[in-house]
């Protein structure tokens, strides 16, 4: 199978546990759960991306939790690396990622001051002739535009975008223009994926799965199927996690699933400054919405 067709299924970023003084990556509760999103049907992991707090964390982290990803799920198993920021630091993981075992780099959504497309395309180049692994792009903004993309795509090296504006009349448009060679997901997970999908996204990547699994495994076989009722019926099951996390500018969407792990009994440790913290109030109605979710997702596993 090939590797475009690999990851026309759920894209799971799995969180990065910390120690209680968030000093120290723990690779245990990690590899732990790569293990049980593996046994339950998962076979692409994104580690160290967004949801798992890319941006507080080192090159040598990055590539630590690559490489405990990677040894601890199949070798049928996807797992994209991510890089970012500046260019050697990319190079940096790049080349790390690639001795740990990664199949792909995901480049992250650039968060300089003044960005271009002609910037963007010459960072993209840079890192393309000093790495060999394909490269997939995370599209949360204007640059790089859906016309770069499309540009990069023509090259062989560009053979997926997470996209992940929620504008879906672009997105159509965009995906009418791509190319077969280009994989296209949903960046922003299930609340929007039916509709991505609908419009011809392949999947979608997940923070909810790490809770639920097999609920969002089911939810997208059902997308790709085109039982978009079915789809839709298991999305309203998984909404409340979503829709908890997108709260205050989607402030709560590490915290949440960090501490839905913990209740899970996998100790994930709180997250990074300047990610916010729980308080009792917040864990309370967690506590609440994660027991109904992992019900449902009980009667799958069973």
């Amino acid at each position: 199978m090939s590797l475009l067709a690999r990851l026309a299924t759920v894209q799971i970023v799995p969180p990065t546990p910390f120690s209680a003084d968030g000093k120290r990556v723990l690779t245990e509760p990690l590899a732990a759960l790569a293990k049980e999103l593996y046994a339950a049907g998962m076979r692409v992991f994104l580690p160290a991306a967004g949801t798992g707090e890319f941006h507080s964390l080192s090159t040598d982290e990055v590539v630590e939790c690559v490489r405990v990803v990677r040894q601890s799920v199949g070798r049928d198993a996807v797992v994209l690396a991510p890089l970012g920021f500046a260019l050697q630091e990319s190079l940096t993981i790049g080349r790390g990622a690639i001795e740990a075992g990664a199949d792909a780099l995901l480049i992250m959504p650039p968060v300089h001051p003044y960005l271009a497309d002609c910037g963007f395309r010459d960072y993209f180049q840079a890192l393309a002739q000093e790495l060999s692994l394909p490269f997939l792009a995370y599209k949360r903004g204007p640059v790089p535009s859906d016309k770069l993309l499309l540009d990069l795509a023509q090259t062989g090296r560009l053979i997926g975008v997470k996209y992940a504006v929620n504008e879906l009349d672009g997105f159509t448009r965009f995906a009418l223009a791509a190319p077969a060679t280009l994989g296209l997901y949903c960046g922003t997970a299930e609340r929007y994926a039916p509709f991505f999908m609908l419009a011809g996204a392949a999947g979608y990547t997940s923070g909810a799965g790490n809770v639920c699994p097999r609920l969002t495994l089911a939810m997208h076989a059902h997308l790709a199927a085109g039982r978009y009722a079915d789809a839709m019926r298991i999305m309203q099951l998984i909404r409340p996690i979503e829709d908890y996390r997108a709260r205050e500018g989607d402030s709560f969407n590490i915290t949440l699933l960090k501490y839905a792990l913990e209740l899970k009994g996998l100790p994930f440790g709180p997250p990074r400054a300047p990610q916010r913290q729980l308080n009792d109030a917040e864990r309370s109605d967690i506590r609440r919405l994660i027991e109904v979710v992992l019900n449902e997702e009980a009667k799958l596993a069973s």
